[in-house]
């Protein structure tokens, strides 16, 4: 990042509610250090939305089209921030190409990446929406291991991913432990072989369409 945004940049503490859903939004923020997550609200839970790392920035669309906040950006851990207004922002864009078509790069994919969690989190039945995320998490964050693929993260953070509560999450892992697609250890889940949590997929796509 250059130096002359330096001035932009704020540290805040673990914990801070950068903006909530709903809020007016001013200000985009880029992550220098420190870890940033995003939530929304469904079906009356946070739903987790993404944990963004040094590098993203995000809260762009509020200031972009002028519009409420789409979701909660809350620090998780100590972070260094620039703090960019509208009129910065704009200026950046005219005067860099680069920078604007990394925005635009950025933004495709995000939208993509959106639509994707909302189906996921509309679909009602948990096992399938638990099955879906476990398979995005395994093809965006999975770490291979033998014939599978080892997922670092918690009940409570694919609870917060799915929309449900923790014991319901763990009720429903345990009926995907039991079906051998995946296996489980303190923080860490493997999935077995992704083919075969794919056919599973198959399976509760048809059972969610024709109400099988």
């Amino acid at each position: 990042m250059s130096e002359g945004l330096e001035r932009f940049g704020k540290t805040f503490p673990a914990g801070t509610v950068l903006f909530s859903e709903g809020d007016e939004g001013e200000e985009m923020y880029v992550i220098q250090s420190g870890r940033v997550q995003l939530t929304r609200n469904v079906r009356g839970r946070q739903a987790h939305l993404a944990t963004l790392p040094p590098g993203e920035f995000f809260g762009e669309m509020a200031i972009v089209n002028n519009q409420p906040r789409s979701a909660t950006a809350t620090v998780l851990e100590d972070a260094h921030l620039l703090v960019i207004d509208a009129r910065t922002f704009e200026a950046m864009v005219r005067g860099n190409s680069e920078i604007a078509m990394r925005f635009i790069k950025k933004m495709a994919g995000r939208v993509a990446l959106a639509n994707a969690q909302v189906e996921m989190l509309l679909l009602a039945d948990l096992n399938h929406r638990l099955t879906h995320h476990l398979r995005y998490l395994a093809e965006t964050q999975g770490v291979a291991d033998g014939p599978g693929v080892r997922i670092d993260a918690s009940v409570e953070e694919l609870a917060a991913g799915v929309g449900a509560a923790p014991q319901q999450v763990a009720a429903s892992l345990k009926r995907l432990e039991q079906a051998r697609l995946i296996s489980m250890e303190l923080g860490t889940i493997t999935v077995a072989e992704p083919g075969k949590l794919d056919q599973f997929l198959d399976f509760l796509d048809m059972k969610e369409r024709f109400g099988a």
